[in-house]
């Protein structure tokens, strides 16, 4: 059995002020290994900067600086943790949930429904897009 003593014991941590967790469970239940990057680093930002019920006001655009993402891989990291029910996001307030009983593995859904498309299909939302700004085909 490894025996355990601090490597440099002048140095061992102490909760001094405000102090974030993560539970282990978040590592031992799969729930880390079930994130791509962006979701990691984002999920962590947001335990990092919480109170203790788990609110945080960061705006979008200071987040993205902090975390050197852009807008749409905040945006994607964003949607993935609130479909895997680790985090609640009303526009502007985010919540750190508590963890789920299993973690939520998304299955690709297939695009049924105009909604859909627009939200999902690169095609629909570069028509959007275009349309929107008045340069569609002639």
């Amino acid at each position: 059995m490894i025996e355990k003593a601090p490597l440099c014991p002048e140095r061992i941590r102490k909760i001094a002020g405000s102090f974030a967790f993560i539970e282990h469970r978040f590592l031992r239940d799969g729930f880390f290994s079930n994130l791509n990057r962006n979701e990691v680093l984002l999920y962590l930002f947001l335990v990092l900067v919480s109170d203790r019920t788990g609110l945080s006001y960061y705006s979008y655009d200071r987040i993205c600086t902090i975390l050197r993402i852009c807008t749409d891989e905040y945006i994607e990291a964003r949607n993935a943790l609130i479909e895997k029910d680790l985090i609640a996001f009303d526009g502007r307030v985010f919540q750190v949930l508590s963890l789920p009983e299993i973690p939520v593995v998304g299955d690709p859904k297939l695009l049924k429904t105009e909604e859909d498309m627009a939200r999902r299909d690169p095609a629909t939302v570069h028509q959007i897009i275009v349309n929107a700004i008045g340069e569609g085909c002639d």
